[in-house]
């Protein structure tokens, strides 16, 4: 089976396109609004793209009247977003935090979570979450899609602060994925968690290839 997805009909009855992209980290992003209004949203389209520094990017879809979503308005005009890891206990929070409300909604609380103080970061981010990443909003790269609600918003960000729950943190150093259970989007409606990782080292590789794999950043030290 192949088709062109531009000029063809898909000839599935569901498309694969998302699910052969899998799994994929859930960027669930608190902001806060110039107005002071809390936002909570979850967005498969999420990564990390280098480590020295840490950048980021998510990527988010018109609606289909045509307006940007929160997120993108609320990092624009703060200069910040925040990054929580979606975790399997929190599965519930993070599906009613996709739905649809109006700007001057808090999604904390209608997806009952706690807000926690960022330190650099003007908004909340989730209590309950393991993991958070404060980010410095860096620009956003908007992509013409055939509708409306292809139109997307890709957004970049600098992560300038890590938050890791001591609890989660292995007596080596390492997360306790395992523990954790991170949730990743799948293709339709489906979602997986992480419960099981093995390594796996490049023969050969040298001490600054494995640095870069690990994801060791040089820190720059004020003068």
């Amino acid at each position: 089976m192949h088709y062109a997805p531009s000029t063809d009909d898909c000839p599935l009855p569901f498309s694969p396109f998302k699910s052969c992209t899998v799994p994929r980290p859930i960027g669930w992003l608190s902001t806060i609004s110039k107005d002071g209004v809390h936002n909570l949203a979850p967005y498969s389209q999420w990564q990390n793209l280098s480590f020295d520094p840490p950048l980021v990017m998510f990527a988010a879809n018109q609606y289909p009247d045509g307006r940007r979503k929160d997120t993108v308005i609320n990092s624009e005009e703060t200069g910040w977003f925040v990054w929580n890891m979606a975790t399997y206990a929190l599965r519930e929070a993070v599906n009613i935090s996709a739905m649809a409300l109006s700007p001057e909604e808090d999604e904390f609380d209608s997806s009952g979570v706690t807000k926690a103080d960022c330190i650099d970061a003007p908004g909340a981010r989730v209590a309950e979450s393991p993991c958070h990443f404060e980010c410095r909003f860096l620009s956003t790269h908007r992509l013409p899609g055939n509708s409306p609600v292809g139109t997307v918003d890709v957004v970049y960000g600098q992560v300038m602060r890590i938050h890791v729950a001591d609890e989660v943190i292995l007596p080596s150093g390492k997360i306790d994925i395992p523990k954790i259970q991170p949730l990743a989007r799948m293709g339709y409606y489906d979602y997986a968690t992480i419960r099981d990782t093995f390594e796996m080292r490049i023969p050969s590789a040298t001490e600054l290839a494995e640095d870069g794999l690990e994801g060791k950043p040089s820190v720059q030290k004020p003068r």
